[in-house]
């Protein structure tokens, strides 16, 4: 393909783009097919011939368009929305062209500036401690700083390695030899509550070290009191703590764990602290949500996910470190053939940071993003969704034939049928059937894709309203069909 070609098959498919998201709220939010579906409609082997860009644009309208799930339809409540905005899509167009490996500030200087950059934009965005800002005030580079991740499960994996080095050099120092060491590492526990994101666990499991599963309260929050009982209690055994993520803004529910008390146990005990504010994280650029974050600024690492609800495609997360000294130790590998800046102006080195060597130029679309909606393009994005599910919080709650199953603080609205309304009370396994049974019936519609958490064993709706291209009108749709499915469920009692 040559430029002229380029030039015309680009602007097709920027129209197709466009006309996409044009229509994007009509479509189904999932697809009607079974799995295997693809496997019968295209050939098993490559083509040995070139094919042309008409035929491969056919058969994304024909056979790829029809078996996709529509992540950015207003009527997708599955899971937490995965942004998509034209401005990061500008970025990533530009990434593209680029296409740097900027493993390091020889590997594209402007890319490893500009993140450095952006990651501070959005660290000041969010009201983040100075600390974990790049640059000093005379602009020399800090120890701590903001780095691009590709997922928040990535940044939890770099930090536990984080705090693994943190907890051996603490060893050592305390007199421990290098065999010693080794044969003491599998003893060494992280910990994470029971409605810490899965990548908690996947993060130890790579490690190789135990996981400590702390039990909530009664808001599904990890406490204080909890995480110090577990804490001693391993130490009786001989175990080595090393590591705690606390949440802010968890999966299921959107509960904030106690950070400032977390954060107590934590300096006592000389481990590393993250908290994991992938998806709320991002409500901090409205400063009245700031006052539910007390203790944050004094976490080692924290992580926060603007593809999730910054307007910004996937994979965009933003990991920030008060000191990487130890980030550092634990990723840092030199070769020959991996030349570093050794001017007088040492500047930082992403595969430091980092499982992987190469980076992609992430920063482009975040930089889009933030000058194109600017801070208050932005503020009103997030509290448009608050508003969304507080207003669907209202309809539900009037209704009363629905129980909320937790507190609306943000865009995530998690209920479940009213037992009462069935006269199901106390009857878990019944309800909870029931609960399924109403999702089912909702997503066979096909109006509205939403599925289901377990809160105690109880079986809860979950409807995170966080959709760029959606509005009211989404959500006013959403409520409709419950209360239609619902009606048609009791009519079976």
């Amino acid at each position: 393909m040559n430029t002229d070609e380029f030039r015309k098959y680009g602007k097709e498919v920027v129209d197709t783009v466009a006309d996409y998201y044009d229509d994007v709220n009509d479509l189904k939010p999932f697809p009607d097919v079974e799995p295997g579906f693809l496997f019968k409609l295209l050939p098993q082997e490559a083509p040995f011939l070139p094919e042309s860009f008409e035929a491969i644009q056919e058969d994304i309208k024909t056979k790829i368009m029809p078996g996709m799930t529509n992540w950015q339809s207003g009527n997708f409540y599955a899971w937490f929305s995965s942004s998509s905005s034209f401005p990061a899509m500008l970025g990533e167009y530009y990434s593209l062209m680029f296409n740097v490996i900027g493993f390091s500030w020889l590997g594209s200087p402007a890319a490893a500036e500009l993140e450095i950059i952006v990651m501070d934009w959005l660290a000041k965005l969010l009201g983040l401690d100075k600390r974990y800002l790049s640059l000093n005030a005379d602009g020399t580079m800090s120890k701590g700083g903001g780095s691009i991740q590709t997922t928040a499960s990535e940044s939890l994996v770099s930090c536990m390695v984080a705090g693994r080095e943190m907890a051996l050099d603490r060893l050592r120092k305390g007199g421990m030899s290098e065999d010693e060491l080794g044969q003491h590492r599998h003893k060494m526990v992280a910990y994470v509550s029971d409605q810490t994101h899965c990548s908690g666990e996947k993060a130890a499991n790579i490690l190789g070290c135990k996981v400590h599963t702390v039990q909530t309260d009664g808001l599904f929050r990890l406490t204080k009191q909890a995480l110090n009982k577990a804490i001693l209690e391993d130490k009786s055994k001989g175990l080595i703590p090393f590591f705690v993520c606390g949440s802010f803004g968890t999966t299921n529910t959107n509960a904030i764990d106690d950070l400032s008390g977390i954060a107590d146990v934590v300096e006592a005990e000389h481990l590393w602290y993250h908290v994991d504010a992938a998806y709320a994280g991002a409500a901090l650029v409205c400063p009245e949500f700031r006052s539910l974050a007390q203790g944050i600024e004094r976490a080692d690492s924290l992580s926060i996910n603007p593809h999730k609800w910054l307007l910004t495609n996937f994979d965009c997360s933003a990991l920030w470190v008060a000191d990487s000294t130890y980030l550092e130790k634990g990723m840092c590998i030199k070769r020959e053939y991996l030349p570093r800046n050794e001017g007088s102006r040492v500047m930082r080195e992403f595969s430091d940071w980092q499982i992987p060597l190469g980076k992609r130029f992430r920063a482009l679309k975040l930089w889009f993003v933030m000058r194109m909606y600017g801070v208050s393009g932005i503020c009103s994005h997030i509290r448009g969704h608050v508003e969304q599910a507080k207003w669907l919080e209202r309809q539900l709650i009037e209704n009363g034939n629905f129980e909320i199953m937790a507190p609306v603080v943000f865009g995530l609205v998690v209920f479940r049928i009213n037992p009462d309304v069935l006269n199901l009370q106390g009857n878990v396994d019944s309800i909870n059937r029931v609960n399924i049974e109403f999702i089912q019936r909702i997503n066979s519609e096909g109006k509205v894709f939403i599925m289901n958490s377990l809160l105690n064993e109880q079986v809860a709706l979950r409807a995170p309203i966080g959709a760029v291209h959606g509005s009211q009108k989404n959500t006013e749709l959403l409520f409709c069909v419950l209360v239609k499915h619902l009606n048609a469920l009791i009519t079976t009692f």
